[in-house]
């Protein structure tokens, strides 16, 4: 099939076909994967209709998900289906460029396509497209498929602009009040917005931007390859910035192009900055920025030198708002006036405290529910904090069970026999269980060490217990039988802790039950680290073993984690100089020098020997030198 002249939308069309029955309109739409659609309006029902082939040679050519369409539009229609012959199927042979020896041609409602491409999951900007069509039937009169829906779904040309900032660049940042109807849920991932996530042009430049972000070979890409936490972190601050844009900006389809204009990155940055956000935040931000200009720079006709540019405005950009907005320093006096700070030994308390309970309410009451629930949440906690230093969370999160023989879980393993984040019995008898934590945040930074230690008896008797009888309840009970999920904890839907948030939240509910404070859960490290290095630190372990476990370095504790390193170091300091000044006046007595002067009574110089002159002349010398610079 030749190819067809392109409209301002970038849809490929040809001019209308009519026969006795039916009007024809040929719309080629151009979605991550390309689809062919032959759209007709019925003139006496005033229905649209889509085509179904229903014949093997044109299924050849198909991807496999539009073959499974095919197919599922033939089983769904059954004999409901209407064949078309004579001048209609010449006409639509003749404008669809199909295969003129094709034995019949059937056509269905836009109803059964819809469902057929729920079924067979086909791009969802197919699934969107239908679905205008099919809410709005009073625009259908004449057109099947208008332009006007169309133009949000069509790819536009390889290079629709000439690819390069918008200059001049921003040299201070505009004033910036929160409006209001400021929404702390902008992004394009709120519900009043995530369909503008489907459509085409959004959709194709994320996926190019994933590939160049994310694939482990990319000569033309800084760095190397995003991991998918990462990642998950870059597209979150994409759709957060396209979301402004498209709600306070009034731009009716964002796309990654908006990245290119300085000045709405200049207004986004106000607008966190009016929010209150951290510069951290905003920094991750501007990061990911880069990243995308860089993404833009390997596409053809990136090479403006306005892109160089923009790159060292961002890196300045940063940079100034890490000065102007310093991170706020925490101390736990602070966090505890505001009910977010609990010490070690009270947590330790807790946690016990709901140990012992939820074993009593098992011997007890049995295998329910209830209590199944309760020693599950026990056995989370004694994780977090207690009887192990702090693991982080994202480790317990993805920890899987002894029952799971499946390969890794881990999104970026490529490792065949890694075996995942483990929690293994090794021993029954007696009972030694073992946890292995190959993907952990600095594995890569470590040469892909493994943190792996065998669990303390009343921990692993705890874990034991809750995997057995406990466990099997919970997932009966969300009607996941058996291993469905494999992760050792799960929440109030029997399902794993796979966002850090969900897990937040359960275990600020769980601590308040419980009668602590809403503290998050990644607080425990900073409890931990306060108590090992106070003055009136207990035993414990080693602070390099500890850290270990706890997956960075003694160093990170001075930098991050310990919150009174700086008050503390310079009050023992002016401590330790009282016993240091008290010293010095024991140690030493004063004696008086031994000089040799020969005075004038009618001269008030003092005289010096030979031997002491050329040092005198010195002194003087540099006491005149430093008088001239005093003057000067």
């Amino acid at each position: 099939m030749q190819a067809l002249p392109l409209t301002q939308s970038g849809i490929q069309q040809r001019g209308l076909m009519s026969s006795s029955e039916y009007t024809f309109k040929l719309v080629q739409v151009c979605l991550p994967e390309p689809s062919k659609l032959v759209v007709m309006c019925d003139k006496r029902k005033r229905q649209c209709v889509c085509l179904c082939q229903v014949y093997k040679s044109c299924l050849d050519g198909l991807l496999p998900n539009y073959q499974a369409f095919y197919r599922v539009c033939s089983r769904l229609t059954k004999h409901q289906s209407t064949l078309l012959s004579g001048q209609d199927k010449q006409l639509l042979v003749a404008l669809a460029g199909m295969d003129v020896s094709v034995p019949h041609v059937a056509v269905v409602s836009l109803a059964v396509c819809c469902r057929a491409l729920k079924l067979c999951k086909v791009p969802a900007a197919v699934l969107h497209a239908f679905d205008d069509i099919r809410l709005k039937p009073a625009s259908q009169v004449v057109l099947g498929l208008p332009e006007h829906i169309l133009a949000a779904h069509a790819q536009p040309s390889p290079n629709p602009v000439q690819l390069q900032m918008t200059t001049p660049f921003p040299v201070t940042l505009p004033e910036c009040a929160l409006p209001a109807d400021f929404k702390k849920q902008h992004g394009l991932l709120a519900k009043p917005h995530k369909h503008l996530v489907h459509r085409a042009v959004l959709a194709q430049h994320m996926g190019e931007f994933k590939s160049f972000s994310t694939s482990p070979f990319q000569l033309n890409r800084k760095g190397i390859a995003h991991s998918s936490r990462t990642w998950q972190n870059s597209e979150k601050h994409v759709y957060l910035f396209l979301g402004y844009c498209h709600h306070y900006q009034q731009v009716s389809q964002p796309t990654l192009q908006l990245f290119l204009s300085s000045p709405l990155i200049a207004q986004f940055v106000s607008f966190h900055i009016a929010a209150g956000h951290s510069q951290l935040y905003i920094r991750n931000f501007l990061s990911c920025a880069k990243c995308v200009l860089r993404w833009w720079q390997s596409k053809p006709g990136g090479n403006h030198p306005s892109f160089v540019e923009g790159l060292e405005w961002l890196q300045t950009l940063g940079l100034q708002v890490a000065d102007q907005l310093p991170r706020p320093s925490k101390d736990p006096k602070g966090l505890a006036d505001i009910g977010k700070w609990m010490c070690a030994a009270d947590l330790v308390h807790t946690i016990h405290g709901a140990e012992q309970q939820s074993q009593a309410q098992m011997q007890q009451q049995g295998v329910t529910v209830e209590t199944s629930r309760d020693m599950h949440d026990a056995a989370l906690a004694a994780m977090i904090f207690s009887h192990l230093p702090p693991v982080r969370l994202s480790c317990i999160r993805s920890l899987v069970g002894p029952a799971y023989l499946r390969p890794c879980l881990h999104p970026d393993c490529k490792e065949p026999s890694c075996e995942g984040n483990r929690l293994s019995i090794m021993s029954e008898s007696p009972l030694l269980m073992r946890i292995s934590l190959p993907h952990h945040k600095n594995a890569r930074k470590w040469g892909k060490a493994v943190i792996e230690f065998d669990v303390p008896s009343d921990l692993a008797q705890l874990l034991h217990t809750y995997l057995g009888a406990p466990r099997k309840a919970l997932l009966e009970h969300h009607l996941l039988i058996g291993d469905a999920c494999p992760y050792v904890f799960m929440d109030m839907h029997g399902r794993g802790f796979v966002a850090a948030a969900v897990l937040t939240l359960y275990w600020q509910k769980w601590l308040v039950s419980r009668g602590g404070v809403p503290m998050n859960p990644s607080m425990c490290r900073q409890v931990f680290v306060d108590e090992r290095q106070s003055d009136s630190a207990t035993a414990g372990p080693s602070n390099q073993g500890a850290a270990m476990v706890m997956g960075h370095s003694v160093k990170q504790w001075d930098k991050w984690y310990d919150m009174q390193y700086h008050p503390r170091l310079a009050q023992n300091a002016v401590d330790g100089m009282q016993s240091w000044r008290a010293a010095m006046l024991q140690s030493h007595t004063l004696a008086a020098p031994d000089l040799t002067l020969s005075t004038a009574l009618h001269c008030g110089h003092v005289l010096v020997s030979d031997s002491e002159e050329s040092q005198y002349q010195s002194c003087c010398s540099d006491s005149d030198s430093d008088i001239d610079i005093e003057l000067d």
